[in-house]
């Protein structure tokens, strides 16, 4: 069987890629396509992990927390797994440090999946190893040194975001066939056809209703102030070695084409499919095999129309401050990553109005002093300023 650990097994890809691995164990031709779960981890949430543990049987349990890990201690052994929980200092990388798995799916938010995928491309060197990749802000931030280190190491990078993975099945079989042209596609948020004088109004429980998508608080936030878009454009680039110019954003509200790649002879191809993230999950687990799903399927009859229409810059500011930070370069990104995650944490707490996101955004990268050569510890550094700025700001 391979042998899988998850970092952030409790948040939303977490739990959805576990939904993953029964549908793939239920269905699998044979023993070999099975899934075994070698590792989880989470950072507070100490009761579901546990019962995860029961159900799954892992090697190990990683928590990050301090006080929720001596609660995971307990109700793992209230549930009476024999898991080995991984505590104290750094438990993410000392997860992925570990020999014992095949496949590392990172679904972790924000800049903590940086360091433990840093530290499994480093273990690929001697082992082989694969990285189911759904933290975007890993290349968001230091796409640069992650992909030159992959490569270095032969450590393959699957992406799990169903834009990318979308761009990534599109290019299946076209090596050495250039590309003119990448299409990001986006809902548009919940806020598609909200005047921006509405903005204001905007409140937690507003924002957090997707139109289309199951998705964890912070980057459904981004996705209302299409924030998420340009943090995947940043993404792409990293990930497909595409000039941003080659980049282009199409809002597509229905959600059902996920992504298109314009090839040199002028051909189009896209990849078509349910609004439903455990069909992505569940490639970058089996590629390059395609398993049996169990999960939505996309009727074409059930399509009336699939609409597309340009981004509004002015509307959703986060756009544009995304494309001025890839412009920039250097440490800019992961400053600007790092402001947005903190401004989201305060909405999400009501400390802050929606329109605010962008605005201490901004103000942060004007004020941010950019490094053009830079290290992991520059990154950490611009995240760690730009957190402390914003909230040095409300």
């Amino acid at each position: 069987m391979t042998k899988l650990a998850i970092l952030g097994s409790t948040g939303s890809i977490g739990r959805q890629a576990l939904e993953v691995i029964d549908n793939i164990n239920a269905r699998a031709p044979c023993e070999s396509d099975k899934i075994q779960v070698f590792g989880l981890s989470a950072h507070k949430n100490a009761e579901l992990v546990a019962r995860q543990a029961l159900r799954y049987k892992p090697r190990y349990v990683a928590v990050t927390d301090a006080d929720a890990a001596e609660k995971a201690r307990g109700a793992l052994a209230a549930v009476g797994s024999d898991a080995e929980l991984i505590a104290g200092d750094d438990p993410l990388c000392a997860l992925a440090a570990n020999r014992g798995y095949d496949i590392l799916l990172n679904a972790l938010v924000g800049n903590a999946g940086l360091m433990p995928t840093l530290t499994a491309i480093e273990r690929g060197r001697d082992i082989k190893t694969r990285i189911a990749l759904a933290n975007k802000e890993t290349l968001v931030a230091a796409g640069e040194i992650v992909m030159r280190r992959a490569l270095e190491n032969g450590v393959p990078i699957i992406p799990v975001d169903s834009e990318h993975s979308a761009v990534f099945q599109c290019l299946q079989g076209n090596a050495g066939n250039g590309f003119e042209r990448i299409y990001l596609t986006a809902s548009g948020g919940p806020f598609r056809e909200t005047p921006a004088d509405k903005f204001a109004g905007i409140t937690p429980a507003m924002a957090l209703r997707h139109p289309n998508w199951d998705m964890g608080a912070k980057i459904t936030v981004d996705s209302a102030t299409m924030m998420n878009k340009g943090l995947e454009v940043i993404e792409a680039m990293w990930l497909f070695g595409a000039d941003p110019g080659r980049i282009r954003i199409l809002v597509h509200p229905q959600s059902v084409v996920h992504s298109m790649v314009e090839f040199r002879d002028g051909s189009v191809i896209a990849q078509l499919g349910a609004p439903d993230m455990r069909l992505p999950i569940q490639y970058a687990l089996t590629y390059p095999r395609r398993l049996p799903g169990g999960f939505s399927r996309f009727d074409p009859l059930s399509a009336r129309q699939l609409a597309f229409e340009p981004p509004d810059f002015v509307k959703f500011p986060c756009l544009r401050l995304a494309y001025e930070a890839i412009a920039e370069g250097g440490t800019l990104p992961a400053a600007m990553n790092a402001a947005d995650e903190a401004a989201v944490g305060l909405f999400l707490k009501e400390k802050i109005a929606f329109t605010r996101i962008p605005e201490l955004i901004e103000s942060a990268m004007k004020a941010y002093t950019v490094i053009r050569d830079y290290d992991a510890a520059d990154v950490i550094a611009a995240d760690a300023w730009a957190r402390e700025f914003v909230r040095g700001n409300i």
